[in-house]
């Protein structure tokens, strides 16, 4: 492994293990006790539990825990973290911090599961990690000293998830939680996008594959030495995806992967969100992601929106113009890629939002009536403002329907007569990112620079004339294509791109070899592969040449499309490696495809395409 990649790795896997944030000149040691603890679940196992309390016992505190596959670093009597806590405000305020390693990893007994699925009736020592949450938090409010009965949960990520998971565990303590970035389910979050295989996370499916042997303080598992630096050449030259099986022969999450290409049981045993429908949640809930996450953009959206249509608790959600997890750092400047947002936008959001959340529902009066908090906070990533929502998405919205029409032009109606065909050849696939190097998972193609795909043929575009009026778009968009193809499979990919004007100027995060004069943001993105258009749960070939609808949702967004813009559309079947090659000939299971099966093949675009946005007037 190249010593950038490998650096690279380190530091994402310590920005989850750790959170480490710089801190002036607070210690953690000189406020806080620390004492290690194994947990006993129903069914014997323990769950290695750490715990930090304030030094201060005057009064009570609640309890904030952090359930993690990630570990909950570091080890030993006398090794403190240099941050507890979701931020640095509530751990300098006081608050019982509790970290605690999953079943299955680290210091923690029990067999790993990836998204262990949920058991709603649970019978005698029947376990998931609802159970295992509930019989923590049970052991904590009986034996932790000077805690006020009130627990709080947050993680970010796959700590997201189990956050999300805590509150199936119905314990009456557990009043907050706050689950960040969090997983949903894996078919559509992180390792998928409705169904399209991430390739570009190849490098993380070494974190989830391995089992350990016993409970340990060092790390077990390893990650493929790739002979190459070039992302995008290595995994064309191991094109079909089975030639990469050398670098996993004993990885259990990359047998599963390949073994459920389809929205089978497994997946769906998986899934959270059909369970936040069915239960009443009490706790009080707030979501939190980034616009710009890579990684789960799909999850927070999901599941709030779950909860809001099922429940009667405290349900808000906060989006801003984050990658994943960039709200838990202490950056002043706010850039996602190429693209600056502002200053001082995390923390600030730590102080005014986080800590507030918290603070009322754990310390406090816990009214959700009194929240000093609104339903829905989001950043409008065009303007750079926030503003509080009443309802997400927002009540006062209004479709407004854009048709891909000819001469590349966003129209107001359908041609049903216009045809745009393009070839769609695997052997030169369109690059998701203009960047060379292998990424453990990429995050700021996000906001690309999108001009060198513009410039392909096999990329369609679309784009209206320059705005004389700000534009404001709040929530989901529909992609509604009619395509054809000469193969029998192909992915269709959609991206709403905004089109700055030629003087637009440069900030200090813009990359050397780019200008955001006509820079091309990507603003949001999403694939769905044909095979899963009438069905996840089946996969089915296409009719050559047949004209056939292809419909899927892009997340939502917030972003004003200022005056003097373009607002764009691009249409492409290649996104390479950000997902893995569609042969463009059907074969029951991707990753068995053989290379014969990989074919160029003509696509059609129809004129009565179109793309749907929830417009908003401010």
């Amino acid at each position: 492994m190249n010593i950038h990649l490998k650096n690279l790795i380190l530091l994402i896997i310590t920005f989850f293990s750790l959170q480490i944030v710089a801190q002036s000149d607070y210690k953690v040691k000189e406020h806080y006790t620390k004492q290690a603890v194994d947990i006993e679940m129903r069914d014997g196992i323990k769950l290695h539990t750490t715990i930090y309390s304030p030094k201060d016992t005057s009064k009570k505190y609640p309890i904030l825990m952090q359930r993690t596959p990630y570990s909950s670093k570091p080890y030993g009597k006398e090794e403190f973290r240099s941050k507890i806590g979701p931020n640095q405000f509530l751990m300098k305020e006081g608050n019982i911090i509790v970290y605690q390693d999953v079943r299955g990893r680290w210091m923690s007994e029990g067999d790993y599961d990836n998204m262990r699925p949920y058991i709603p009736n649970k019978k005698g020592k029947e376990i998931d990690e609802a159970s295992d949450t509930y019989d923590t938090i049970e052991w904590l409010i009986n034996n932790v000293e000077n805690n006020n009965g009130n627990v709080g949960t947050w993680g970010i990520s796959y700590p997201g998830f189990y956050t999300s998971y805590s509150l199936l565990s119905g314990h009456p303590a557990l009043k907050a939680a706050s689950p960040q970035a969090s997983i949903s389910d894996f078919f559509f979050d992180d390792f998928h996008h409705n169904g399209a295989y991430l390739l570009s996370y190849f490098m993380a499916t070494a974190l989830f594959g391995n089992q350990t042997q016993a409970p340990t303080t060092e790390s077990w598992y390893t990650f493929p030495k790739l002979p190459s630096k070039d992302q995008y050449q290595f995994f064309l030259d191991h094109t079909p995806i089975n030639q990469l099986d050398e670098y996993y022969l004993d990885n259990f999450f990359w047998d599963q992967l390949s073994d459920h290409p389809s929205y089978d049981k497994f997946w769906q045993d998986r899934g959270l969100i059909q369970h936040l429908k069915e239960t009443n949640i009490k706790t009080a809930v707030m979501y939190v992601g980034g616009f710009f996450d890579a990684e789960d953009l799909y999850g927070p959206f999901q599941s709030y929106k779950a909860i809001e249509e099922n429940s009667n608790n405290y349900n808000t959600i906060v989006y801003g113009p984050w990658s994943h997890g960039d709200w838990a750092g202490s950056k002043k400047r706010q850039a996602v890629g190429n693209v600056y947002f502002g200053d001082d936008i995390s923390e600030n959001y730590q102080r005014d939002v986080e800590t507030k959340f918290f603070n009322y529902f754990l310390k406090e009066e816990g009214k959700p009536k009194n929240s000093p908090l609104s339903e829905a906070m989001m950043f409008d990533t065009g303007s750079h403002e926030w503003t509080s929502f009443e309802a997400w998405p927002p009540k006062a919205v209004k479709k407004k329907t854009y048709y891909l029409g000819d001469h590349q032009q966003l129209k107001s109606l359908p041609n049903k007569a216009y045809e745009n065909k393009f070839i769609s050849d695997p052997q030169k696939p369109v690059p998701y990112s203009e960047d060379i190097k292998i990424v453990f998972t990429p995050r700021k193609y996000m906001t690309d620079d999108q001009r060198f795909a513009a410039r392909r043929p096999d990329v369609l575009v679309y784009e209206t004339e320059v705005l004389e009026n700000d534009m404001t778009m709040a929530g989901e968009i529909e992609a509604k294509l009619n395509v054809a193809t000469t193969g029998t499979d192909a992915d269709w990919v959609v991206k709403v791109i905004d089109v700055y004007p030629a003087d637009a100027q440069d900030t200090e995060e813009v990359q050397d070899h780019l200008k955001m004069s006509n820079y091309h943001m990507m603003v949001r993105s999403e694939v769905l592969p044909a095979r899963f258009r009438n069905s996840f749960e089946k996969a089915e070939a296409s009719i050559p040449n047949q004209k056939t609808a292809i419909d899927f949702t892009l997340q939502g967004i917030y972003h004003t499309f200022k005056k003097g813009h373009k607002i764009q559309i691009q249409v492409q079947s290649t996104w390479f490696p950000l997902i893995n090659l569609n042969p463009q000939t059907f074969v029951p299971n991707i990753f068995e495809a053989e290379k014969t099966d990989y074919k160029k093949q003509t696509h059609t675009v129809y004129g009565d395409s179109s793309i749907e946005f929830m417009m908003l007037e401010k």
